[in-house]
Formats: structure tokens, sequence, C-alpha cells
């Protein structure tokens, strides 16, 4: 029924519309820390309800059939952003079982041993021995860390204080948080470049996702530039193909990225480009600021429901 309903709603008007699910992290087992990000048999679940449901195309093939009008009803696409290692060892045979594909968008400064700011605070408070911790020039309390709890509430805390901060004070800040809790960064959060060939040889798609993951709408804009640029170079020396997609970090328009950078991305030649606003596209959606959607829950009629109510929403 849910299958009937999604493809019916997908083709409203005689026009069809494209699903583009956004993921990050796929972990080999649940963590006590985030409960509710997706683990590999989470995510096997969700990928056979939406490849039941949907046609899972891949991202640029999708785009491209959406442009020609001739996109399947019940389309679909699955992207990925950053460029985590599990999406190789633990979504990747997951896609694979279900004979789908996903396009990663790549942040490249952080392959082969790099750690995202975000992962850097989130691995110093998991990681500490502290049960407080004093970071005057992020917070203006201490950090109380003594369950799980205060830790998954410090994390909030701690990522919402420092996310908007210029560059240089975003890194300072997150330098005193790793500081303070005195730990020990992982290495092997991101793919390396061989794991990322890996990842493209198994017929998974690249795209371009900057180099540092700044908030664009934050820099001067020849830094911007930049980061877009160089971002794509690095990814198609290292799969030998040309990239054409791209993912604002963050994603939010008009707070992470503004009209400019939509227009330097057009004007540096990309096919498009996915946003995190939340939607479906169709033949009217602006190319260059595509929707994405996850549902968050975690049953079947549930998630199928919330699937349903995008397709149907003007």
């Amino acid at each position: 029924m849910l299958r009937t309903l999604i493809r019916a709603a997908s083709r409203r008007g005689g026009e069809s519309r494209l699903s583009i699910f956004i993921f990050h992290r796929v972990l080999p087992e649940p963590d006590p820390l985030f409960p509710d990000e997706l683990d590999r048999a989470g995510f096997d679940q969700l990928v056979g309800w939406i490849s039941r449901w949907f046609t899972v195309l891949p991202l640029h093939q999708a785009l491209h059939r959406l442009r020609q009008g001739d996109l399947p009803a019940g389309a679909a696409a699955i992207t990925f952003d950053d460029g985590y290692a599990d999406n190789l060892h633990q979504a990747e045979p997951v896609l694979r079982r279900h004979g789908a594909c996903a396009t990663l968008f790549v942040a490249t400064g952080f392959l082969g041993g790099g750690c995202m700011w975000n992962d850097r605070v989130i691995e110093s408070v998991r990681r500490t021995r502290h049960e407080r911790l004093h970071l005057p020039r992020v917070l203006p309390q201490p950090v109380e860390l003594g369950t799980l709890t205060q830790r998954q509430a410090a994390i909030g805390q701690l990522i919402g204080a420092i996310k908007y901060l210029e560059p240089a004070q975003r890194d300072a800040a997150v330098a005193d948080v790793v500081a303070g809790a005195g730990i020990i960064l992982p290495t092997d959060l991101m793919l390396t470049p061989d794991e990322l060939r890996r990842w493209h040889a198994a017929g998974q798609q690249v795209g371009a996702h900057t180099v540092n993951h700044p908030i664009l709408a934050r820099l001067p804009e020849a830094e911007a530039v930049a980061e877009i640029t160089r971002g794509r170079a690095e990814l198609e020396a290292i799969v030998d193909e040309r990239v054409g997609l791209f993912a604002y970090p963050n994603g939010k328009p008009g707070v992470d990225y503004l009209p400019r950078h939509v227009e330097i991305v057009r004007e540096l030649g990309f096919d498009a480009a996915v946003s995190t606003r939340w939607g479906v596209s169709s033949s009217r959606s602006p190319a260059f600021e595509l929707p994405r959607f996850t549902p968050w829950d975690r049953t079947r009629s549930r998630f199928g429901l919330r699937m349903l109510r995008q397709l149907l929403a003007r």
C-alpha cells in the first residue's frame, strides 16, 4: 500500500518528483552517546524500505532524467555528506546488497587521518576522564560530564556555541576543548584516499563538499571560491573522473550559504548542488539548491508516512 501511495504522490499532476535522502554516518553498532545515530542494522532496514517503495537511481542520473522529463514514478537518490570511513565499511555493503547507489559528498581536508571540528568536540567529550571541563573562552559555565546525559548535553552546548564562530575563532575554541579534555584524537574516522577510490570502484558516486567544511557565508568570497574549487580538484585527482555535483556544508539557505555562493557553484561549471532544506525536487526546483530529507522515524509505517507527506507538500 505504501509503495502504491508513494509512487502516486511522486507523480502528481503528471510531473515526477525526486526524493533525495541525506545521511552522514552508519555506525557498526549502536552508540550510547548518540542513540539516534544510524547503525548498520538500522541503515539496512531503512535502505530495505527505500528500495521497496522507490526506484533508487544514482543522483546524477536522476537529475538528468528529471531535466529530460522521463524520471520514473517513485524516483529517489541516496546521499552521504562529509566522507566518513564507515560509509565504505558499513554502508556500502548494505547498499550493494539492496542494489542501490549513493553519492558521497566529501570534504577533502579530512581524508587520511583528519577529524572534523564537530567530531573533535564529540570525541573530546566522549574520551575525557574528567567529570567537568572549564572552558571560559567557549562557555561561561563549567561543563558537567559526570553522567551520560550530561555528556550528551555538553556536546550540544559546545557545538552550539562554536558552530557559527569565524573560522579562526572556531579552530581556537575547538583546540581549547581538546586541550581541556586531555585526549588523543582518533585518526580513523574519515576515509583515506585509497578507501575513497574503493568506494568509487564499487560503483558508488562522489561529489564535492569543499576542503575544510566551512560555513561559506562566514568566508570572504575569494576563500569560498578556493574552498569549492580546490575540493573538487582534489577529488577529481583521487577518483580520476570529473566531479559534477556539489553539497553546501551544513547546507541551510541564507544561513550557511548565500545566493552569491549558488552563483559561484554555477559559474564553476557544476551540474547541480544540494542543500539541507527539507523537501522533494521537481523540474521547477532550482538545480543548484535541491532539497534533501530523511525521516527520523524508526518504524516502517511512520517512516513511509512522513515521506508521503513530503511528497504531498506544496
